[in-house]
């Protein structure tokens, strides 16, 4: 933490409240992962920047949502416009910012960003309220949803703008406004949008942004009085206090949290698929984000097999320099983060695990620039006990632990044997099979035979610690707004 007037070179962000960019006295060193240098100074708010933050979105909010649903999803869609005619240059620096590859940030991150918004501003013309007679009484019964007021939305570094806008998009399209902190780590695209809100007619006071700690901006925001609403998706950690800090006001809490996604193989699996996928659904973004597969159990009778396949394709999972089209993998958020994810690899080796490609085994060729980066290859472990602190804990790394069992019922066993159960994936040609497995598995979403297809219309969320609540089109709508009844005597 330093001054603002200091290195001056440094990319320097401010605050957007009331529809105006504030400086913030006191600032946090933001790092480019991929050199491992600092490039960016983001604002440490504390309770007076979160204090006017809110008093704009309070103030804002008779206006925006007394608007038709047809009124602010015009608003929702210029902005998605706005971020897809801007699309490159919010890649660009959603990379050198987070340290995944631009080629990552140009075909996920952003186009997902714009489509959030998309979505959402379709998806609000087309709910409907529940009507019931009762002739007997002469009553007619229906409800109507209501805005809840500010909302704030708390977004981490793994998919920022991703994740960011998944939050104010439905947040606004509502009706509500809202104050909105990212992670300090990751906060230059949202300041970037912050630039294209007037240019959207997002009215001042509808969408504030307060940058800072989750310790100081994060904790005024979520013990404010007149923030009666609070979605957060980062770690399970962080949730409980979020939840105790909550608990005097009884806000509303959407959590979604943290994850340790099981694979399950079975033999009779279409291995050419299942390991292109598996790679994928293990390595994408340097492993960090939440629905990641981290623990792969595989059939007996083909595990030799398996793992064999399996390492030569995470071998060929290029990591290096982002900017490099042909690299799948960039650097790791941070040099804590590194060292953290190094320990859980180190942790599997002095327990026996065997480790079979990455760390410690694979060495990177990087620029000499790009020496001082965050960077770690895909690492594949095996020969680790289920009750391993590597196969219990979430790593958030590209690093994945690979088991064999024998019966269906032991599969399903170590699948729920953690105390998360946000996702999971199920590899089978047997139709029945995949359905009944999919049943008994504790996760928010299954996906069989396939990773991350999403339908933004359904529930998205975690089972056990990896979550409260869902998020998806009619599930964001129902927590962004209060349901009343109303009874009507005729």
């Amino acid at each position: 933490m330093s001054d603002s007037s200091e290195q001056s070179s440094y990319l320097v962000l401010e605050n957007y409240i009331g529809g105006k960019f504030v400086p913030c006295r006191t600032h946090i060193d933001s790092y480019d992962p991929s050199i491992g240098q600092v490039y960016c100074r983001v604002p440490d708010s504390g309770e007076d920047e979160v204090e006017a933050a809110v008093a704009a979105a309070k103030e804002a909010f008779p206006d925006w949502s007394a608007r038709s649903p047809q009124q602010r999803a015009q608003v929702l869609t210029k902005l998605a416009d706005l971020l897809e005619a801007n699309l490159e240059e919010f890649a660009q620096a959603e990379s050198r910012d987070q340290g995944k590859t631009v080629t990552f940030a140009r075909t996920t991150d952003i186009p997902r960003a714009a489509n959030n918004f998309r979505f959402f501003a379709s998806s609000v013309l087309h709910h409907t309220t529940d009507c019931s007679q009762m002739d007997h009484m002469g009553c007619l019964n229906y409800t109507v949803r209501c805005p809840v007021g500010v909302a704030g939305l708390i977004s981490p570094w793994n998919l920022p703008l991703y994740l960011l806008t998944w939050k104010i998009a439905p947040a606004i399209a509502a009706g509500n406004t809202v104050v909105a902190k990212p992670s300090e780590m990751t906060s230059v695209t949202a300041w970037m949008m912050c630039k294209l809100m007037q240019q959207a007619g997002v009215p001042p006071g509808v969408v504030n942004i307060v940058f800072g700690t989750g310790q100081r901006a994060g904790d005024a925001l979520v013990g404010h009085p007149d923030v009666p609403l609070i979605s957060f998706t980062g770690s399970t950690a962080t949730a409980q206090r979020i939840t105790e800090r909550s608990a005097p006001y009884c806000k509303k809490l959407s959590l979604e949290l943290g994850g340790k996604n099981p694979a399950i193989i079975f033999a009779d699996a279409n291995l050419d698929q299942c390991i292109e996928t598996t790679v994928r659904s293990s390595f994408s973004n340097q492993g960090e984000i939440c629905l990641c597969t981290s623990r792969i159990y595989v059939e007996r009778s083909i595990y030799s097999e398996f793992l064999e396949r399996f390492v030569a394709a995470a071998k060929k999972w290029k990591t290096g320099v982002p900017s490099d089209p042909s690299n799948n993998n960039g650097a790791l958020i941070s040099k804590e983060h590194l060292d953290r994810v190094r320990t859980f690899v180190a942790l599997a080796k002095s327990e026996g695990g065997i480790v079979h490609c990455g760390e410690g085994v694979d060495q990177l060729d990087l620029p000499e620039r790009n020496a001082s980066g965050y960077f770690m290859p895909p690492t594949i472990i095996s020969g680790i006990s289920d009750s391993s602190r590597v196969m219990q804990e979430e790593i958030f790394g590209p690093v994945t632990c690979v088991s064999p069992f024998d019966t269906e019922d032991e599969a399903i066993s170590k699948g729920n044997g953690v105390r998360y159960g946000l996702s999971a994936t199920v590899w089978s040609r047997d139709v029945g099979k995949v359905h009944r497995v999919a049943r008994r598995i504790q996760a928010g979403l299954v996906w069989t035979n396939c990773w991350l297809v999403r339908d933004l219309n359904l529930p998205f969320g975690g089972m056990k610690n990896s979550g409260v609540g869902r998020e998806g089109g009619k599930d964001s709508y129902h927590f962004f707004t209060e349901v009343k009844s109303i009874t009507i005597q005729h």
